[in-house]
């Protein structure tokens, strides 16, 4: 007798197809972790995606939230899932059960993009394969602490964590570490226990009292002792990652503690689907049209694909439209590396007419988008790639808000804008960059933080709700130091009040030097 199906495994003829996609994909070079699909309706899909993919998420009010949204505009025919894939090791994938068998085809095919890109991109090397069963624990630890401290509290305290959550420096995965501390390992081959002796010149014996003198040397060691009898900084450097800051130095409870490194550990597992999102739905997109297209696809089923493929590539309103942007970068690299339109002789090449023609028939494009897709991000990607020629070809240009009609309107064509544009949306996921500056300001144990100011003010609502949550994990007044319309400007926090006060002019309190780490 044979076993009988779940409701979430595939059916033979979905399995089926798997088998033949899958196939078609190695051969064509891919290469991915085992993929587990199953299928669901939509409101089971809207629950799981609402959960970030991981059904066994910790319960949050803010799931709910987004699960709503998910299937109200489903019902009111404003959006629909097709797929998701989770980055994992097996890699798992959802279908929605009632796609046509060509969005089926088309699906598996991107699932299977997503998942090589998981595997081999560098941005997703550091992070954790089995996430699916982390996630699971960390559910069941905030649900045991709910248990014991309350849900109302436990629930508040992830909304403070959530509003935090992007105050992580988003390099540190790859930044090697002393023991698991916010200092940054540039010489871990130095013992910590000997401070160095003073620098010697090479010489000869009988010339060392003449090149070392003994007096010049005793000086140089009295001053390195003054030098290490000074108080040091805390941190030692400017820390970007807020949140291991908090969790190593901030008065929290064990369950608090617990919760919040739960917050940071997911934070970092999504935050690189975050930097490769034009890359990796590109890539993703490159080849189900490629195996689709040249493999799987009937001829019963062309228009259909090409209708919801279409609809898929088609532009966002007021956005640029990922999928779109990242499949035509990369046959575009594909087409130049195929016809040898790159490197030094085709860069001086200024006759348009012989640029059209070149092609030397190299054959390197598929080599070349592999390539790529290993060792790229969003911001690298863009800023390698993109071309005044692309721009041209796709008719892209830059746009701003022009507050005296209250519509937004076309800025430029030129290249240099539109890149400058792009990579500013990119870099640090278009997020502020925030660093701890001192955890000790004014000798009091207050938090003292800095924005990295490029021309765009912090929403002042969302900056002071920020310090709010900030001052609910330190519990003494909070500092960010930022600009507003241009002007150094302090905002604070100290538990009841916000205040803002601008900095550089006569009632500015310049940051103490003599930072000492609090006793």
């Amino acid at each position: 007798m044979a076993p009988a199906l779940n409701s979430h495994d595939l059916p033979p003829d979905l399995r089926s197809l798997q088998l033949e996609i899958e196939a078609h994909a190695r051969d064509l070079g891919l290469d991915f972790f085992d993929t587990v699909f199953e299928v669901l309706d939509y409101d089971e899909l809207s629950e799981i995606a609402a959960l970030g993919g991981f059904p066994t998420r910790y319960p949050h009010w803010r799931f709910g939230m987004e699960y709503e949204q998910l299937s109200k505009g489903y019902r009111y025919g404003l959006q629909k899932i097709y797929e998701m894939v989770i980055n994992n090791d097996p890699c798992y994938a959802y279908l929605l059960r009632c796609n046509q068998r060509v969005d089926q085809k088309l699906v598996m095919a991107h699932v299977y993009g997503h998942n090589d890109f998981f595997k081999n991109n560098h941005c997703f090397a550091p992070t954790n394969r089995k996430m699916m069963d982390e996630v699971a624990n960390h559910g069941n630890r905030i649900r045991r602490h709910m248990e014991r401290h309350g849900e109302d509290t436990v629930e508040s305290f992830i909304d403070s964590c959530l509003s935090l959550e992007n105050l992580i420096d988003i390099h540190s995965p790859f930044i090697r570490r002393r023991d698991g501390s916010t200092r940054y390992d540039f010489d871990a081959d130095e013992p910590d226990d000997q401070p160095p002796g003073p620098a010697r010149f090479r010489a000869k014996d009988y010339m060392d009292p003449y090149i070392n003198p003994p007096e010049a040397l005793r000086e140089q060691a009295r001053s390195r002792e003054a030098e290490s009898a000074r108080p040091q900084p805390f941190p030692e450097r400017p820390e970007r990652d807020v949140l291991l800051f908090l969790l190593e130095h901030a008065p929290l409870k064990s369950w608090q503690l617990d919760v919040l490194s739960i917050i940071r550990s997911e934070a970092y597992y999504f935050a690189p689907q975050a930097a490769t999102k034009i890359m990796n739905e590109g890539w993703a997109s490159y080849w189900h049209s490629t195996i689709l297209s040249t493999r799987v696809l009937e001829p019963s089923e062309l228009v259909d694909y090409a209708d919801h493929h279409s609809g898929t590539m088609a532009p966002y309103s007021g956005r640029l439209n990922p999928y779109k942007l990242g499949i035509e970068l990369f046959r575009d690299i594909e087409e130049r590396w195929n016809k040898g339109q790159f490197g030094p002789e085709w860069e001086a090449c200024d006759d348009e007419a012989a640029r059209r023609r070149w092609d030397k028939q190299l054959g390197l494009g598929r080599q070349k988008i592999f390539e790529v897709r290993r060792i790229h991000n969003d911001v690298t990607f863009i800023d390698t790639f993109l071309t005044p020629d692309f721009c041209r070809r796709h008719n892209l240009f830059s746009f701003r808000y022009n507050s005296s009609n209250d519509l937004y309107e076309i800025e430029s064509r030129e290249f240099k804008k539109i890149k400058e544009r792009l990579l500013f949306s990119l870099t640090n996921f278009g997020q502020p960059i925030i660093s701890v500056q001192d955890g000790n300001y004014r000798n009091r144990g207050e938090l003292y933080l800095h924005q990295e100011y490029f021309g765009v003010d912090l929403k002042l609502d969302d900056a002071q709700d920020t310090l709010r949550h900030l001052h609910r994990l330190w519990t003494r007044p909070v500092h960010l130091e930022t600009c507003v319309e241009g002007r150094p400007t302090l905002l604070s926090f100290d538990g009841s009040d916000h205040t803002i006060r601008p900095l550089g002019g006569p009632n500015h309190e310049p940051e103490p030097k003599d930072r000492r780490r609090p006793g």
